[in-house]
Protein backbone atom coordinates (compact mmCIF):
# COMPACT_ATOMS: atom_id res chain seq x y z
CA UNK A 1 0.00 0.00 0.00
CA UNK A 2 1.27 3.48 -0.77
CA UNK A 3 2.17 5.55 2.27
CA UNK A 4 -0.38 8.17 1.12
CA UNK A 5 -3.22 5.65 1.05
CA UNK A 6 -2.17 4.30 4.40
CA UNK A 7 -2.30 7.81 5.88
CA UNK A 8 -5.68 8.37 4.23
CA UNK A 9 -7.17 5.29 5.89
CA UNK A 10 -5.63 6.33 9.19
CA UNK A 11 -7.18 9.79 8.99
CA UNK A 12 -10.63 8.40 8.22
CA UNK A 13 -10.34 5.64 10.83
CA UNK A 14 -9.41 8.11 13.57
CA UNK A 15 -12.64 10.06 12.95
CA UNK A 16 -14.69 6.86 13.00
CA UNK A 17 -18.32 7.70 12.07
CA UNK A 18 -17.67 11.36 11.28
CA UNK A 19 -17.32 12.69 7.76
CA UNK A 20 -13.98 14.26 6.81
CA UNK A 21 -13.99 16.93 4.13
CA UNK A 22 -12.07 16.42 0.94
CA UNK A 23 -10.41 19.78 1.50
CA UNK A 24 -9.07 18.72 4.92
CA UNK A 25 -7.81 15.41 3.51
CA UNK A 26 -6.19 17.28 0.62
CA UNK A 27 -4.39 19.63 3.01
CA UNK A 28 -3.28 16.85 5.39
CA UNK A 29 -1.97 14.63 2.61
CA UNK A 30 -0.77 17.42 0.34
CA UNK A 31 -2.46 15.96 -2.72
CA UNK A 32 -5.30 17.19 -4.94
CA UNK A 33 -9.00 16.55 -4.37
CA UNK A 34 -8.96 14.53 -7.58
CA UNK A 35 -6.18 12.33 -6.18
CA UNK A 36 -8.22 11.82 -3.01
CA UNK A 37 -11.14 10.58 -5.11
CA UNK A 38 -8.90 8.14 -7.00
CA UNK A 39 -7.54 6.73 -3.74
CA UNK A 40 -11.12 6.22 -2.52
CA UNK A 41 -11.93 4.18 -5.63
CA UNK A 42 -8.88 1.98 -5.02
CA UNK A 43 -9.93 1.41 -1.42
CA UNK A 44 -13.36 0.32 -2.61
CA UNK A 45 -11.72 -2.28 -4.84
CA UNK A 46 -10.12 -3.74 -1.71
CA UNK A 47 -13.48 -4.01 0.03
CA UNK A 48 -13.62 -0.79 2.04
CA UNK A 49 -17.10 0.77 2.04
CA UNK A 50 -16.65 4.50 1.48
CA UNK A 51 -19.45 7.01 1.89
CA UNK A 52 -19.07 10.35 0.14
CA UNK A 53 -21.48 13.25 0.57
CA UNK A 54 -21.44 16.74 -0.91
CA UNK A 55 -20.34 19.43 1.54
CA UNK A 56 -19.57 16.79 4.18
CA UNK A 57 -16.77 14.69 2.75
CA UNK A 58 -15.92 11.02 3.22
CA UNK A 59 -16.10 8.34 5.87
CA UNK A 60 -15.39 4.59 6.09
CA UNK A 61 -18.58 2.71 6.95
CA UNK A 62 -17.25 -0.78 6.41
CA UNK A 63 -13.91 -2.54 6.42
CA UNK A 64 -12.85 -5.37 4.08
CA UNK A 65 -13.02 -8.97 5.20
CA UNK A 66 -10.75 -10.20 2.41
CA UNK A 67 -6.97 -10.13 2.37
CA UNK A 68 -4.98 -7.95 -0.01
CA UNK A 69 -1.66 -6.13 -0.02
CA UNK A 70 -3.48 -3.02 1.20
CA UNK A 71 -5.53 -4.57 3.99
CA UNK A 72 -2.51 -6.42 5.39
CA UNK A 73 -0.29 -3.35 5.32
CA UNK A 74 -2.83 -0.93 6.80
CA UNK A 75 -1.97 -0.65 10.48
CA UNK A 76 1.07 -2.95 10.16
CA UNK A 77 3.63 -1.52 12.59
CA UNK A 78 6.79 -3.14 11.25
CA UNK A 79 9.94 -1.31 10.15
CA UNK A 80 11.03 -3.55 7.26
CA UNK A 81 9.10 -6.80 7.24
CA UNK A 82 6.10 -6.72 4.93
CA UNK A 83 6.82 -3.34 3.40
CA UNK A 84 6.55 -5.26 0.12
CA UNK A 85 3.67 -7.76 0.04
CA UNK A 86 2.67 -9.98 -2.87
CA UNK A 87 -0.84 -11.32 -2.41
CA UNK A 88 -2.55 -13.92 -4.61
CA UNK A 89 -6.09 -15.22 -4.33
CA UNK A 90 -4.82 -18.61 -5.52
CA UNK A 91 -1.38 -19.95 -6.40
CA UNK A 92 0.38 -23.27 -6.63
CA UNK A 93 2.70 -22.48 -3.73
CA UNK A 94 3.86 -19.32 -1.97
CA UNK A 95 7.29 -20.96 -1.76
CA UNK A 96 7.53 -21.10 -5.56
CA UNK A 97 6.48 -17.47 -5.88
CA UNK A 98 8.97 -16.47 -3.20
CA UNK A 99 11.88 -18.24 -4.91
CA UNK A 100 11.05 -16.52 -8.19
CA UNK A 101 10.69 -13.14 -6.50
CA UNK A 102 14.00 -13.62 -4.67
CA UNK A 103 15.77 -14.47 -7.93
CA UNK A 104 14.23 -11.31 -9.38
CA UNK A 105 15.93 -9.32 -6.58
CA UNK A 106 12.97 -8.96 -4.20
CA UNK A 107 14.04 -7.05 -1.13
CA UNK A 108 14.76 -8.47 2.29
CA UNK A 109 11.48 -8.78 4.20
CA UNK A 110 9.23 -9.31 1.18
CA UNK A 111 6.12 -11.33 2.11
CA UNK A 112 4.21 -13.59 -0.27
CA UNK A 113 0.75 -14.63 0.88
CA UNK A 114 -2.16 -16.48 -0.74
CA UNK A 115 -5.78 -17.18 0.09
CA UNK A 116 -5.31 -20.68 -1.31
CA UNK A 117 -2.50 -22.97 -2.45
CA UNK A 118 -3.19 -25.70 -4.96
CA UNK A 119 0.16 -27.45 -4.53
CA UNK A 120 1.27 -26.51 -1.04
CA UNK A 121 4.04 -28.63 0.43
CA UNK A 122 5.81 -29.35 3.68
CA UNK A 123 9.05 -31.06 4.56
CA UNK A 124 10.19 -33.99 2.42
CA UNK A 125 7.77 -32.91 -0.35
CA UNK A 126 4.71 -33.92 1.64
CA UNK A 127 1.47 -32.27 0.54
CA UNK A 128 0.04 -29.41 2.58
CA UNK A 129 -3.70 -28.81 2.36
CA UNK A 130 -4.30 -25.07 2.08
CA UNK A 131 -8.04 -24.45 2.38
CA UNK A 132 -9.23 -21.27 0.66
CA UNK A 133 -9.49 -18.30 3.03
CA UNK A 134 -9.36 -20.58 6.08
CA UNK A 135 -5.70 -20.38 6.98
CA UNK A 136 -2.48 -18.45 6.64
CA UNK A 137 -0.32 -19.57 3.73
CA UNK A 138 2.72 -17.31 3.71
CA UNK A 139 6.38 -17.18 2.72
CA UNK A 140 8.97 -14.62 3.82
CA UNK A 141 12.10 -13.72 1.86
CA UNK A 142 15.15 -12.99 4.02
CA UNK A 143 18.72 -12.09 3.11
CA UNK A 144 20.47 -12.73 6.43
CA UNK A 145 24.16 -12.06 6.96
CA UNK A 146 24.86 -15.41 8.55
CA UNK A 147 26.77 -18.45 7.37
CA UNK A 148 24.73 -21.07 5.47
CA UNK A 149 25.15 -23.76 8.13
CA UNK A 150 23.24 -21.55 10.57
CA UNK A 151 20.13 -21.30 8.36
CA UNK A 152 18.28 -24.13 10.23
CA UNK A 153 18.20 -21.82 13.24
CA UNK A 154 15.74 -19.66 11.32
CA UNK A 155 13.29 -22.57 11.17
CA UNK A 156 13.41 -22.85 14.93
CA UNK A 157 13.02 -19.08 15.28
CA UNK A 158 9.92 -19.15 13.04
CA UNK A 159 8.46 -21.94 15.18
CA UNK A 160 8.79 -19.80 18.32
CA UNK A 161 7.10 -16.91 16.49
CA UNK A 162 4.05 -19.02 15.65
CA UNK A 163 3.91 -20.53 19.13
CA UNK A 164 4.18 -17.11 20.78
CA UNK A 165 1.46 -15.59 18.60
CA UNK A 166 -0.97 -18.46 19.14
CA UNK A 167 -0.28 -18.41 22.87
CA UNK A 168 -0.72 -14.63 23.13
CA UNK A 169 -3.98 -14.34 21.21
CA UNK A 170 -5.71 -17.49 22.44
CA UNK A 171 -4.06 -18.39 25.79
CA UNK A 172 -3.69 -21.92 24.37
CA UNK A 173 -0.05 -22.95 24.75
CA UNK A 174 1.14 -24.85 21.68
CA UNK A 175 4.08 -27.22 21.61
CA UNK A 176 6.81 -27.44 18.98
CA UNK A 177 7.70 -30.84 17.61
CA UNK A 178 11.28 -30.80 16.35
CA UNK A 179 12.06 -29.15 14.14
CA UNK A 180 9.10 -27.48 12.49
CA UNK A 181 5.62 -28.59 13.59
CA UNK A 182 3.34 -26.61 15.88
CA UNK A 183 1.03 -28.89 17.84
CA UNK A 184 -2.01 -28.36 20.05
CA UNK A 185 -3.26 -31.37 21.98
CA UNK A 186 -0.86 -33.54 19.94
CA UNK A 187 -2.45 -32.46 16.65
CA UNK A 188 -0.68 -30.43 14.01
CA UNK A 189 -1.80 -26.81 13.69
CA UNK A 190 1.07 -25.38 11.65
CA UNK A 191 4.22 -26.29 9.77
CA UNK A 192 7.32 -24.51 8.53
CA UNK A 193 9.45 -25.10 5.45
CA UNK A 194 12.80 -23.30 5.16
CA UNK A 195 14.69 -23.30 1.86
CA UNK A 196 17.68 -21.29 0.73
CA UNK A 197 19.97 -20.39 -2.12
CA UNK A 198 23.57 -20.13 -0.98
CA UNK A 199 27.22 -20.34 -1.86
CA UNK A 200 29.73 -22.07 0.36
CA UNK A 201 30.18 -19.10 2.68
CA UNK A 202 27.30 -16.79 1.81
CA UNK A 203 23.52 -16.98 1.80
CA UNK A 204 21.91 -15.41 -1.26
CA UNK A 205 18.46 -15.65 0.25
CA UNK A 206 16.29 -17.73 2.58
CA UNK A 207 12.60 -18.43 2.07
CA UNK A 208 10.63 -19.36 5.19
CA UNK A 209 7.22 -20.82 4.39
CA UNK A 210 4.59 -21.03 7.10
CA UNK A 211 1.22 -22.74 6.89
CA UNK A 212 -1.30 -22.31 9.70
CA UNK A 213 -4.73 -23.89 9.99
CA UNK A 214 -6.86 -21.10 11.44
CA UNK A 215 -10.59 -21.15 10.68
CA UNK A 216 -11.29 -24.67 9.40
CA UNK A 217 -13.94 -26.70 11.16
CA UNK A 218 -13.07 -30.33 11.89
CA UNK A 219 -15.05 -31.50 8.86
CA UNK A 220 -13.25 -29.02 6.58
CA UNK A 221 -9.94 -30.71 7.30
CA UNK A 222 -9.17 -33.50 4.80
CA UNK A 223 -10.56 -36.80 6.04
CA UNK A 224 -7.21 -38.52 5.84
CA UNK A 225 -5.55 -36.19 8.37
CA UNK A 226 -8.38 -35.33 10.79
CA UNK A 227 -6.98 -37.61 13.46
CA UNK A 228 -3.63 -35.79 13.47
CA UNK A 229 -4.43 -32.23 12.32
CA UNK A 230 -6.36 -29.37 13.89
CA UNK A 231 -7.10 -25.67 13.52
CA UNK A 232 -7.15 -22.72 15.89
CA UNK A 233 -10.93 -22.54 15.47
CA UNK A 234 -11.34 -26.19 16.47
CA UNK A 235 -9.14 -25.74 19.53
CA UNK A 236 -10.66 -22.45 20.73
CA UNK A 237 -14.24 -22.76 19.45
CA UNK A 238 -14.11 -19.34 17.80
CA UNK A 239 -13.27 -17.82 14.41
CA UNK A 240 -10.28 -15.53 13.98
CA UNK A 241 -9.54 -12.45 11.89
CA UNK A 242 -6.81 -13.54 9.47
CA UNK A 243 -5.55 -10.02 8.85
CA UNK A 244 -4.99 -9.41 12.56
CA UNK A 245 -3.23 -12.75 13.07
CA UNK A 246 -0.96 -12.13 10.06
CA UNK A 247 -0.04 -8.67 11.32
CA UNK A 248 0.71 -10.07 14.76
CA UNK A 249 2.94 -12.71 13.18
CA UNK A 250 4.86 -10.18 11.10
CA UNK A 251 5.42 -7.84 14.05
CA UNK A 252 6.57 -10.73 16.25
CA UNK A 253 8.79 -12.21 13.53
CA UNK A 254 10.52 -8.87 12.89
CA UNK A 255 11.21 -8.37 16.59
CA UNK A 256 12.53 -11.88 17.16
CA UNK A 257 14.61 -11.87 13.97
CA UNK A 258 16.21 -8.55 14.95
CA UNK A 259 17.01 -9.91 18.42
CA UNK A 260 18.49 -13.05 16.84
CA UNK A 261 20.72 -11.07 14.48
CA UNK A 262 21.93 -8.91 17.39
CA UNK A 263 22.28 -11.54 20.11
CA UNK A 264 22.61 -14.89 18.37
CA UNK A 265 20.79 -18.17 18.96
CA UNK A 266 20.71 -18.64 22.79
CA UNK A 267 17.46 -16.70 23.22
CA UNK A 268 15.77 -18.67 20.43
CA UNK A 269 17.02 -21.93 21.91
CA UNK A 270 15.56 -21.11 25.33
CA UNK A 271 12.19 -20.11 23.90
CA UNK A 272 12.05 -23.15 21.64
CA UNK A 273 12.74 -25.51 24.54
CA UNK A 274 10.01 -23.79 26.56
CA UNK A 275 7.57 -25.04 23.90
CA UNK A 276 9.42 -28.29 23.15
CA UNK A 277 7.13 -31.29 22.69
CA UNK A 278 8.23 -34.42 24.53
CA UNK A 279 11.22 -32.69 26.08
CA UNK A 280 12.96 -35.04 28.55
CA UNK A 281 10.89 -37.99 27.31
CA UNK A 282 11.67 -41.09 25.27
CA UNK A 283 11.51 -40.84 21.47
CA UNK A 284 12.26 -43.11 18.53
CA UNK A 285 14.74 -41.58 16.09
CA UNK A 286 14.89 -42.94 12.56
CA UNK A 287 17.74 -41.74 10.35
CA UNK A 288 19.00 -43.01 6.99
CA UNK A 289 21.44 -45.25 8.87
CA UNK A 290 19.54 -46.58 11.88
CA UNK A 291 16.56 -46.44 14.25
CA UNK A 292 17.17 -46.04 17.96
CA UNK A 293 15.43 -45.10 21.20
CA UNK A 294 16.68 -42.07 23.09
CA UNK A 295 15.64 -39.35 25.50
CA UNK A 296 14.98 -35.96 23.91
CA UNK A 297 16.98 -33.50 26.04
CA UNK A 298 16.85 -30.30 23.96
CA UNK A 299 18.37 -28.62 20.93
CA UNK A 300 21.98 -27.67 20.32
CA UNK A 301 23.42 -24.26 19.50
CA UNK A 302 23.23 -25.05 15.78
CA UNK A 303 19.62 -26.22 16.00
CA UNK A 304 20.21 -29.97 15.98
CA UNK A 305 18.10 -32.27 18.15
CA UNK A 306 19.93 -33.55 21.22
CA UNK A 307 19.11 -37.06 22.36
CA UNK A 308 20.63 -39.23 25.04
CA UNK A 309 21.15 -42.93 24.26
CA UNK A 310 20.56 -45.75 26.72
CA UNK A 311 24.33 -45.66 27.33
CA UNK A 312 24.07 -41.99 28.43
CA UNK A 313 25.81 -40.75 25.29
CA UNK A 314 24.45 -37.46 23.93
CA UNK A 315 24.01 -37.43 20.15
CA UNK A 316 23.24 -34.63 17.73
CA UNK A 317 20.58 -35.34 15.11
CA UNK A 318 20.26 -33.06 12.08
CA UNK A 319 17.72 -34.98 10.01
CA UNK A 320 15.41 -37.74 11.17
CA UNK A 321 11.89 -39.09 11.47
CA UNK A 322 10.73 -38.80 15.07
CA UNK A 323 8.03 -40.92 16.75
CA UNK A 324 6.83 -41.65 20.29
CA UNK A 325 5.40 -44.56 22.22
CA UNK A 326 2.44 -43.81 24.46
CA UNK A 327 1.24 -46.66 26.64
CA UNK A 328 2.19 -49.17 24.02
CA UNK A 329 0.76 -47.24 21.08
CA UNK A 330 3.12 -45.62 18.61
CA UNK A 331 2.34 -41.98 17.90
CA UNK A 332 3.77 -40.30 14.83
CA UNK A 333 4.00 -36.51 14.80
CA UNK A 334 5.43 -36.17 11.31
CA UNK A 335 4.06 -33.52 8.92
CA UNK A 336 0.87 -34.21 6.99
Amino acid sequence: MSSTRNKLIQLLAERKDQFTSGQLLSEKLQISRSAIWKHMRELEKDGYIIEGKSNRGYRISGYPSKLSENTIQWGLSTKWLGKKIIHKESTTSTQRLAHQAALDHAEHGTVIIADQQTEGKGRMDRSWYSTKEKGIWMSIILRPRILPYLAPQLTLLAATVIADVIHSISTVKPQIKWPNDILINRKKLAGILTEMQAEQDKIQYVVIGMGLNINQSQTELPEGIRSKATSLKVETDQAWNLQEVIQKMLVTFERKYTEYMENGFPGVKNEWENYGFRLNEAIWIKTMQSTWLGTFIGISEDGALLAETKDREVKKVYSAEISWFDEGEEYYAEPN
